[in-house]
């Protein structure tokens, strides 16, 4: 049985940000193969860069040895949990097209207590979430976590004393489900206080408009022949 590298979900983990003008294609690790590493390559080659929806990630390695195996969650991903792929490819040459968008809480800054109090604010306040989407959490899990907590009154006052979950990982991947507010502070004494704190507004999914359907070049003579010769009655 070919044994399972597990970068993939990291990968999907690392910043994969809104719609991007001009897909990539990222060979992953670079110029070498996918293969399994003790050395933490994978995550530092992830980690220098911003993924965008539509951008592919191509992986090439011994099919004999090795496969790609997508999973779900952090959890399936932290342990190697292989028994639920999302998806498995095994051809030795995969390119595998990024499509769902994950916001990186503060962009460029980890989450850690800001330089001014109102940051994380204005940076939710910038972007529009939508069911589906995912919130990654950057930061030293030495320094601080992520609850999740219910109410605004437990938001503003910074109540630790009743989170709906605790994250502590340093790289968590939190999936919007469904619409509504949704709150995450820090238990670290006076980091919350000091404004690592953040309100997102989830916002259902918005109704896609299905595309015309595309018609043949036979079809379209048919449609011309039937539109410039049928009569059509004076008024």
């Amino acid at each position: 049985m070919a044994t399972t590298t597990r970068m993939f979900c990291f990968v999907l983990v690392m910043v994969l940000m809104g719609c991007c003008c001009s897909a990539k294609i990222y060979k992953v690790g670079e110029s070498k193969i996918w293969t399994a590493k003790k050395d933490g390559s994978y995550y530092e080659w992830a980690k220098r860069k911003e993924f965008q929806v539509g951008d592919s990630l191509m992986f090439e390695y011994d099919g004999n040895v090795n496969d790609i195996t997508q999973v779900s969650s952090r959890l399936e991903y932290q342990f190697c949990n292989s028994l639920s792929p999302k998806a498995v490819y095994n051809t030795g040459h995969d390119v595998v097209t990024l499509t769902e968008p994950d916001y990186k809480v503060g962009d460029s800054n980890e989450w850690r207590v800001p330089e001014e109090s109102d940051f994380y604010s204005k940076w939710s306040e910038e972007k529009q979430f939508h069911v589906g989407d995912n919130l990654l959490f950057y930061y030293n899990d030495q320094v601080d976590d992520v609850l999740e907590i219910n109410s605004d009154l437990e938001f503003k006052s910074c109540d630790t004393t009743s989170p709906v979950a605790v994250h502590n990982a340093g790289q968590d991947l939190i999936r919007l489900t469904k619409p509504g507010i949704r709150y995450f502070i820090t238990s670290k004494i006076g980091h919350c206080e000091a404004g690592l704190k953040l309100r997102v507004v989830v916002r259902p999914l918005s109704k896609s408009v299905p595309k015309k359907m595309q018609l043949s070049p036979l079809d379209r003579l048919i449609k011309w022949l039937h539109d410039s010769f049928t009569p059509h009655p004076h008024h």
